[in-house]
């Protein structure tokens, strides 16, 4: 059973991600030079990619935990 901390932990992390996600898609924007707007773009998009794993990882934990309460009741 996933405790609500390591859910709070998760939840933090995803929050991260998706800010620094954003960032890096700002920075792209205003970049002057061309090999930076391109890292920054490819950094936000891999930074979107991990948040999107967390979230599925988060709902998986949901859906268990759901499993195992409803699995308990006979």
């Amino acid at each position: 059973m996933c405790s609500s901390g390591v859910m709070r932990d998760l939840k933090a992390k995803l929050e991260k991600l998706r800010i620094d996600a954003e960032d890096c898609n700002l920075i792209s924007k205003l970049a002057t030079d061309r090999a930076k707007r391109e890292l920054f773009a490819r950094l936000s998009r891999q930074l979107l990619d991990m948040a999107a794993e967390v979230e599925a990882v988060m709902a998986a934990k949901v859906g268990d935990e759901r499993g195992d309460k409803t699995s308990g009741e006979a």
